[in-house]
This record gives C-alpha cells, sequence and structure tokens, in this order.
C-alpha cells in the first residue's frame, strides 16, 4: 500500500517519525532501564554496569552509523543520502532486523508487558525506516517487486534472532540485564540522533503542532499499555 500511495507516504512519514520517538524514549527510560537496574540487582551488579552498557549502545551505534555501515536510520524523504550500494542497504537492515528478533524474544522470555511495549517500540521505529528505505531502493532504479523481496528478505533476519534467543536463552540469561540495558541505549540514539532532529527541520506551524502530538502520543500510548497490561 505504501509502494503504491508514494505521495501519502512523502506526506505522512515525519509523523510517524515523530510517533516513533516518543515511543522508543518512553520504552527505554519506563521499561527497559528499570528492568536493567532490578534484574541487575537481583545478581548482584552494581548499577554503573547497567549505565555502562547503555553507553557502550549509544558509542557503538554512533561508530556504525558514521563509518556508513549503519546508515538505514536515514528517515526522512527529503533528507539526502549518502551512496552507499544496495549490498550495504542490505546489510545494515539485515543486522538491524536480527537484533530487533534478539530484542523481542528476550523482552517476551523476561516478562509478556515489557516483550509488547519492546515489540511496540520496534514497530514504531520500523514503519517509517521500511518507508525510507523503500523509497531509496526505489530511487536507485528498481522495481517494485525487487523492493518487496528484498524487504523481506532482510526481514527474516528477524526470526532468526528471535528463535536463535528463545532456544539459546539458558546460555544468554546470565546477559539479560546487559542486554536489556544495551537496547535502551540504542532505542535512545536512534530516537535522539536520528528521528527528533529530523523534526527540527519543520518550520509550519500545523505540521510542527501534529509531529508534537505524535510524539506525545507515542510516549503516553507506551505508558497506558504498560499500566494497563501490569494492572
Amino acid at each position: 500500500m505504501l509502494l503504491l500511495r508514494a505521495a501519502w507516504s512523502k506526506r505522512t512519514i515525519l509523523t510517524l517519525v515523530s510517533f516513533a520517538a516518543g515511543v522508543m524514549l518512553a520504552v527505554a527510560f519506563e521499561d527497559l532501564l528499570p528492568e536493567a537496574f532490578e534484574l541487575a540487582e537481583n545478581i548482584g551488579l552494581p548499577s554503573w554496569v547497567v549505565l555502562r552498557w547503555t553507553l557502550s549502545a549509544i558509542v557503538g551505534f554512533f561508530l556504525f552509523e558514521r563509518s556508513f555501515v549503519w546508515f538505514h536510520h536515514h528517515h526522512g524523504p527529503h533528507k539526502s543520502h549518502p551512496d552507499p550500494t544496495i549490498a550495504m542497504v542490505m546489510l545494515g537492515d539485515t543486522l538491524h532486523n536480527f537484533l530487533d528478533g534478539v530484542v523481542i524474544a528476550a523482552s517476551f522470555l523476561l516478562s509478556f508487558p515489557l516483550g509488547l511495549s519492546t515489540t511496540l517500540a520496534v514497530a514504531a521505529h520500523e514503519l517509517p525506516q521500511e518507508i525510507a528505505d523503500f523509497s531509496l531502493f526505489l530511487s536507485k532504479g528498481i522495481n517494485k517487486k525487487t523492493v518487496l523481496a528484498l524487504n523481506v528478505i532482510s526481514s527474516l533476519a528477524t526470526l532468526v534472532g528471535a528463535v536463535a534467543t528463545y532456544f539459546y536463552w539458558g546460555q544468554l540469561a546470565q546477559w539479560q540485564p546487559a542486554m536489556l540495558a544495551f537496547t535502551a541505549g540504542m532505542f535512545i540514539y536512534i530516537a535522539g540522533s536520528d528521528l527528533i532532529p529530523e523534526l527540527h527541520d519543520e518550520y509550519r506551524k500545523d505540521i510542527a503542532f501534529l509531529q508534537t502530538l505524535a510524539f506525545l502520543v507515542g510516549v503516553g500510548l507506551t505508558i497506558f499499555l504498560k499500566v494497563a497490561i501490569v494492572e
């Protein structure tokens, strides 16, 4: 639908980006970090270890993005992209999708509410990101069927990450605080470095208001779902 309605996609993508930013920040601070601190305390780890993993994620993703390997967070339809090869696009998407699968599976194995909120954050981020990728692939002259095929192939990495995490969770369980803290850092970096800056380029008051509202809805919806499920 998004491929067929390109004009609609361009009009709404930054609103989706704003919503995604709100969801990702709320999940990081309301769910992932508190859960990481609690698990770390249960196994005797100091809180600075959790924060160090969060910082490591932010630094790591910054280095990836600066080296043009993890460049696919450029969401805006009007933003000039670097000119990487299609192979690099696929590599970035596939690596990220694999990590998404790990994060979603690990979160559900810890608790259903955490898994749901984490999945919401991942989905909110993936929708505008995939719209941007569609636009990039099409601009390279790739036909729509091939774009869809490449997207499906890349997305299968999510299933691989989830299944691997499920079967090897016993070996990974001791890394629960680190995984949650790292995921929080990933969400904070994506929202703060890639999503929110794109919104500051909008100077039309009506559009800016809509984006701000979408951001607050993302935050509020995440908190509401957490409270509603827990209670």
